[in-house]
């Protein structure tokens, strides 16, 4: 018997909104937030999900192929995968969370294989399901969503958090950006699934990527941890977005005048490009790559070579300059803080997924990639959406709740002259883009970018509110402001090199360090430090 489908109830509201009740919100329509929706659904929740564009087509994953930590459940191979990252990210994962991360995603790329996923097959006929192409996968887990009885609500960002008295998150409004009007989705749970914060960098499928999650959580005084590993820079054309580095593995890299840049290289050598791009432009060639190399990098990433062509450049046989692109929290491993296994925060009743959450659990201190990252949006989706409904169903009714907006930027009125959202975006970039200042750390450049960073965030926080064409841009760079004061207060909080935070002022890792780096704050910025979950010798020994 098929068990019927809860779906959210739409109130009654002014002309102009929507107005809706549900068990459980989620923020996010990318692959970690249809995943947390679907598994709510399946547990029986009425769930509404609110995407910032299109659900299915918007974001990192969306616009590109991805990798998968996807690893069969043999011990001895899982054991490979996971020591295999221990050292990259400086000792900070978890293994028990590496290993439920694993499980997860197992079960669940099997699941996209039943659903209809076109996973290709091998010479001998067996499913390769390590990796993703982002249209398909999304567009397929749109239907599912749709399927599991989810209300979806597109091109609606959300602006602020709404909370109980008791402080506990209790649903969100937004705006619906193609009629400009308003929604507000009163729930039990609300799951942020928004994704990272890549500074409007040009990376492809990450314009959307502003950190709004990371600002809306904080309002509702949510925790961050790990935002000192949020530094990942990839290699691009110089005239394209398109930031896949794994095939620069067969590139040289040269000056303008054709000689070789010492220790350039995609892996291991990117800081030897950084101080290179620092004296002038750098130029690359895949010309280690042979023939059948070739017509497997055009046929398992077409999307790369888009902007050769479109320019008339052979990548393979014709020099081309390249530029290092901020990824931020998209590549970076920092997010709202995981306080238990069903994903929660720091606050009751939210719930974070995908690059909104911290993966310091898998990755530690260095990037996983989109590998890793697709694994942990699986996973993390996965426990989020289940951990919500679970919540809404011990929340019970929510009559006569008083609900109250979390937001403070941009929502106050009666102040001083509203500030200019694309002057205060330019502003952050200009402290969080500069290899000097962000690549190569070191404790006075960072003071000097916060102090310019907190003097920006006491202006805009005291600014009067924009008219509602400016308050979404306006949302998304005080979001900007603020993710860039709690990167650099934790790297401040770090005096040590570790994973992919580096400070030339601190060169060598310390074993003393080996802890995660918490943070949070607006007008305030604070660390502090909680110690690291296992007990292991392998740092020690290195």
């Amino acid at each position: 018997m098929t068990k019927p489908i809860k779906r959210a109830e739409r109130r009654s509201a002014p002309a102009g909104s929507v107005d809706y009740d549900a068990d459980v919100l989620v923020l996010g329509g990318g692959p970690a937030g249809t995943w947390a929706a679907v598994s709510a659904a399946e547990r029986g929740a009425r769930v509404v999900l609110a995407d910032k564009g299109f659900c299915g087509t918007s974001g990192a994953t969306a616009a590109a192929g991805t990798g998968v930590w996807y690893v069969d459940p043999d011990p001895a191979q899982r054991e490979v995968a996971m020591a295999g990252r221990e050292k990259l990210g400086g000792y900070l994962q978890d293994r028990r969370w590496m290993a439920r991360t694993l499980d997860l995603t197992y079960q669940q790329s099997n699941r996209l294989a039943g659903w209809g996923y076109p996973y290709p097959v091998d010479e001998h006929g067996k499913s390769q399901r390590n990796s993703l192409q982002g249209p398909e996968y999304m567009r397929l887990m749109r239907k599912r969503t749709k399927q599991a009885g989810v209300t979806i609500l597109d091109h609606s960002p959300a602006l602020e958090l709404l909370v109980d008295d008791a402080g506990a998150v209790a649903g969100a409004s937004g705006l619906q950006r193609q009629k400009g009007d308003g929604w507000t989705v009163r729930a039990k749970a609300v799951v942020i699934a928004t994704g990272g914060c890549a500074f409007v960098s040009k990376t492809l499928g990450s314009n959307v990527l502003t950190g709004d999650g990371y600002l809306m959580a904080a309002e509702a005084g949510a925790e961050f941890s790990s935002m000192e590993f949020s530094n990942p820079y990839a290699i691009s054309p110089a005239f394209g977005s398109v930031t896949k580095t794994l095939f620069y593995g067969w590139a040289s890299f040269t000056y303008e005048d054709g000689s070789v840049v010492p220790g350039a290289a995609s892996k291991g050598g990117r800081s030897a490009i950084a101080r290179a791009l620092l004296q002038g432009p750098v130029y690359a060639r895949l010309d280690k790559a042979d023939e059948d190399v070739q017509r497997h990098m055009r046929v398992s990433q077409p999307n790369f070579f888009l902007p050769f062509d479109r320019t008339g450049v052979d990548p393979f046989t014709d020099r081309f300059p390249v530029t290092l692109r901020l990824e931020g929290t998209v590549r970076g491993t920092g997010g709202l803080r995981i306080i238990d296994d069903t994903c929660a925060t720091s606050v009751a009743g939210l719930y974070a997924a995908g690059d909104a959450a911290t993966r310091e659990l898998i990755c530690g201190g260095f990037t996983g990639g989109g590998s890793h990252n697709a694994a942990w949006a699986m996973s993390s989706g996965t426990l989020a959406g289940q951990g919500a409904a679970d919540h809404a169903r011990q929340v019970g009714t929510v009559s006569g709740r008083r609900l109250s907006s979390a937001g403070t930027v941009g929502f106050r009125s009666g102040l001083q002259r509203a500030f200019e959202p694309a002057a205060l975006t330019a502003a952050v970039q200009n402290e969080v883009f500069p290899h000097e200042i962000n690549y190569f750390r070191e404790a006075s450049r960072l003071d000097g970018a916060l102090a310019r960073l907190d003097a920006r965030w006491h202006e805009t926080s005291a600014a009067d509110a924009p008219d509602t064409v400016e308050l979404l841009r306006a949302r998304e760079s005080a979001a900007m402001l603020a993710t860039a004061r709690w990167m650099y207060r934790s790297a401040l909080a770090r005096q040590e090199s570790r994973g992919m935070h580096r400070r030339d002022d601190f060169p060598d890792q310390d074993h003393r360090q080996r802890h995660y780096v918490t943070t949070g704050g607006l007008d305030e910025v604070w660390t502090s430090t909680r110690p690291h979950a296992e007990t292991s010798y392998a740092e020690a020994a290195e």
